[in-house]
């Protein structure tokens, strides 16, 4: 099959499903534990260095920037060989197998069991490989798709969303809930895979026909997968399923992940080419008609009298304009102060989430719920963390191209929507946690999609990678604050004197409220964004 755009995507699709590795510590986490005979603190310092090296993607941004931010084009059929989005992918596969191959030699008493400082620094390098992986396939399929950015995040990061739940259903069904085994196989599996199609995930500058419909073909697949999961979810937490069960379901999940390639077929059995001569490249377009910004309607007019691609052209046209006076650096970003209304707006959005999924499970205890209960608590998080991810994109997508709304505005709406999350979790009412943990999961997910496409949008493509790794270290920063300085602090006091437990909505009641009022913040932030960025968002109106 022909190398384009749309098998990069592809691949880029198979390689974060896989790369999800650090959602499943949950999973193998008992075990060790017990083997490093660590009491809960350890292990929760541990966990922190997961966090951070899972969000602190610098390095990755950095070196996506040096060896792939500008294709290479012009050096013949191994031009790939210079450079581009595979050595970012080698520098995260060598990462992965070294820090889940050593822990995994710890668990199994291999090697001397290590002191705290160097498992803290194998989970930390085992989840820095998440970043280079992600910083790859987002940006490269950025650049591959630059006229439905928010759409093709939202689809690389539902998939990355998705991928925790897709490496347990590959652990249960082979290694029948062994958890060392787990540690071994988040050594291999993402490695090899990673290595197998890093050198398909290729950028390519040529416009396509019909983009929007072959990426809600993506999309499509995507939501059968999360619906698929679900629906096994629920059948395993009825019934107990035989061997020969789970490995047919193992199977229609492998065939569920192959269908992508179906959209390749039939994106590039069309002819991408057929276009105008004055819209063959976003490129073009600026350099051909530089009047569009001071013209009026008929310019759109005339563009809309191509009768074979009006929809595409007009959409190329917004892309184009919707790009900054200058590509910035991160130093020029960091010395803006879009960059730090963007930060502190995700300290309150996605700190106060992932603070949430840290302590569901306790809230769940302190309310009465079943272990049953709190696991599916857990399992629906995933899927609305998905689900914002994918609709974030795509919806902030279709305002933005259609109707010439700020991405930004959509920012406000989720953590308008996340400050109600957490109102509902704090009231204590029947169900509350149910409703209040799909809120808050939902725009949780969304910030992961609408963040690195407005550090795009403003910031520029050319060192989007390290911009928006660097943004994404506000999430472990307010989950540290919100988690042990807010939530953890008010637990302990309540719990005082009742054992180390505490049981009521008084034991996290308050927490919650203070949560609320933090993403209220961070509405108000976000609002600021959009205001400055009113102008810049205001260019693509005309074609509205």
């Amino acid at each position: 099959m022909e190398s384009s755009k749309w098998l990069a995507a592809v691949a880029s699709i198979w390689i974060q499903c896989s790369s999800g590795a650090s959602y499943a510590f949950g999973i193998y986490s008992p075990v060790l534990k017990s083997t490093q005979f660590y009491d809960q603190s350890t292990l929760d310092t541990v966990s922190v260095f997961k966090d951070i090296g899972a969000n602190a993607g610098i390095l990755s941004g950095l070196l996506y920037t040096a060896v792939a931010a500008k294709p290479r084009s012009g050096r013949g059929r191994f031009s790939f060989l210079h450079g581009g989005p595979w050595i970012v992918h080698l520098a995260g596969a060598i990462q992965c197998f070294a820090g889940y191959f050593f822990m995994w030699l710890a668990v199994t008493g291999t090697i001397k069991r290590p002191p705290v400082t160097v498992m803290s620094l194998f989970m930390f390098i085992a989840a820095h490989a998440q970043t280079f992986l992600n910083t790859a396939n987002v940006v490269a399929a950025v650049q591959n798709f630059p006229d439905h950015s928010g759409t093709i995040v939202g689809i690389m990061k539902g998939f990355l969303g998705l991928s925790g739940a897709i490496l347990i259903q590959v652990y249960q069904t082979i290694f029948n809930n062994n958890p060392s085994s787990l540690i071994l196989m988040l050594a291999l599996l993402p490695t090899i895979v990673t290595l197998m199609l890093m050198f398909l995930v290729t950028v390519h500058e040529t416009p396509s026909r019909n983009e929007e419909k072959y990426l809600q073909g993506f999309l499509l697949v995507s939501l059968v997968i999360a619906a698929y999961l679900l629906f096994l979810w629920i059948l395993e937490n009825v019934f107990v399923f035989p061997e020969w069960a789970k490995i047919i379901t193992l199977l229609v999940l492998f065939a569920l992940l192959c269908s992508p390639i179906s959209v390749v077929v039939k994106a590039q059995s069309v002819d991408l080419e057929r276009l105008p001569p004055s819209v063959t490249s976003s490129t073009s377009l600026l350099i051909d008609e530089p009047e569009w910004e001071s013209s009026d309607k008929l310019a759109v007019e005339n563009i809309m009298d191509y009768d074979e691609v009006p929809t595409d052209t007009v959409q190329r046209k917004a892309s184009s304009i919707l790009q900054p006076d200058e590509q910035k650096n991160l130093w020029q970003a960091m010395c803006t102060i879009d960059f730090w209304l963007l930060f502190v707006a995700m300290i309150c959005g996605m700190g106060s989430g992932l603070a949430t999924i840290n302590n569901i499970s306790q809230i769940g205890e302190s309310l009465g719920y079943t272990t049953l209960a709190r696991s599916t608590l857990v399992s629906l998080w995933s899927i609305w963390n998905f689900l914002g991810r994918l609709g974030a994109g795509y919806v902030s997508d279709i305002f933005l191209l259609r109707r010439g709304w700020p991405r930004p505005l959509f920012m406000v709406f989720t953590l308008a929507a996340m400050t109600g999350g957490h109102v509902i979790i704090a009231s204590g009412f029947p169900g509350n946690l149910y409703v209040g943990s799909l809120l808050v999961g939902v725009c949780y997910g969304s910030q992961w999609s609408l963040m690195p496409t407005i550090s795009k949008e403003i910031f520029g493509v050319v060192h989007m990678g390290t911009i928006f790794n660097t943004i994404a270290i506000a999430s472990p920063v307010g989950s540290y604050v919100l988690s042990v300085r807010v939530i953890g602090y008010i637990y302990d006091k309540e719990a005082s004197g009742e054992g180390n437990s505490c049981f009521g909505t008084h034991c996290f009641m308050l927490s919650y409220f203070i949560l609320a009022s933090v993403s209220l913040f961070g509405v108000v932030v976000a609002l600021a964004l959009f205001y400055r960025t009113r102008r810049f968002y205001s260019r693509v109106l005309m074609l509205c």
